[in-house]
């Protein structure tokens, strides 16, 4: 009977899942890590078609935030099973670009061209509040930090500001604001800062027209240029950070390119490109759930219908 015990014991621990909570940055990984016995996770998740997804963003228990560029709706779903729904429905001229969840459970999403960012509860998809940048451009992405909201402005030379209230709470809409860039950064034709990442105090955007980093003082707004050993980030979409690595979503190459910070983050030094040939179609966000990189697929170069088929592909963490 001993013996026989020990057998099922053992079967039992082995199929077991090890749930570990880990908390941290928006950017980091906020859901849980899975034990090598577990099923194994999808290499790609299917949104609903015609979606038109642009932004996405993890939470807890290895959700997945996707955002709509057509319509600003909202789809939530399972980075471990591959499920998921639309928790904010779609309103006609709406818009979403990057959306970002913070650690009170908030998801605040940059609304593109409608100079706007909303914010909305991450659980039910109740809309908390808008703030509006009247003289902004494409409000396309974000980065948190406990004082702050920042959102890159894609057309100006400048970030949206949504300024925090003690213990993070949401401040009137007219506290809303813009921050002038000054420095290194200088806006040209296309688009320009793209993406965006909080770090030991500072911000890191890049923009897209030139292939370019900047690090940037989010109390002044003076930026300076990041040296990338001569890498050149064209195409350069959202930024994601783990562990001290930057990683930069190349939308029209088709792969996401790693770097080593420098520790005053005026330096990144290329680890190399993770790619997927044939899984990846335009990627232009991404994010971390159950240690594997996640990124949505914009099909930019797809003509969007209502049948139009997107999907978010897993990556691997390196290359």
């Amino acid at each position: 009977m001993t013996r026989r015990l020990s057998l099922i014991l053992g079967l039992v621990m082995a199929l077991s899942i090890t749930v570990i909570p880990t908390v941290g940055a928006h950017d980091r990984d906020h859901s849980f890590t899975i034990s090598t016995a577990a099923a194994a996770l999808p290499a790609r998740i299917d949104l609903p078609n015609g979606f038109q997804p642009e932004g996405i963003t993890s939470g807890f228990h290895s959700r997945l935030y996707v955002g709509s560029i057509a319509d600003g709706a909202i789809w939530r779903g399972s980075a471990m099973t591959g499920q998921g729904r639309i928790l904010v429905p779609g309103v006609t001229g709406r818009q979403a670009a990057g959306i970002h969840i913070d650690w009170r459970g908030r998801l605040w999403v940059a609304g593109a061209n409608n100079h706007t960012i909303r914010v909305y509860s991450a659980l039910t998809g109740r809309l908390l509040k808008t703030y509006t940048f009247p003289t902004a451009g494409f409000v396309n992405d974000l980065a948190i930090t406990r004082g702050a909201v920042y959102a890159t402005d894609s057309n100006n030379q400048q970030l949206a500001v949504v300024p925090l209230g003690r213990f993070g709470r949401l401040p009137a809409a007219s506290a809303a604001k813009l921050l002038p860039l000054t420095g290194d950064y200088v806006v040209g034709s296309g688009f320009n800062a793209n993406g965006i990442v909080a770090r030991s105090g500072w911000l890191i955007i890049d923009q897209s027209n030139t292939g370019k980093l900047f690090r940037i003082d989010p109390k002044t707004g003076a930026t300076r240029l990041i040296d990338t050993g001569g890498y050149n980030v064209a195409n350069g979409d959202g930024l994601a950070l783990r562990n001290g690595r930057l990683y930069a979503v190349r939308n029209q190459d088709n792969l996401v390119a790693l770097f080593n910070l420098g520790s005053d983050l005026l330096s990144a030094s290329l680890v190399g490109e993770i790619t997927s040939p044939g899984n990846l179609d335009v990627p232009t966000t991404a994010t971390f759930a159950l240690n594997k990189l996640w990124v949505v697929n914009a099909r930019f170069n797809t003509p969007p219908t209502s049948t139009t088929q997107y999907w978010i592909t897993r990556l691997p963490l390196t290359p």
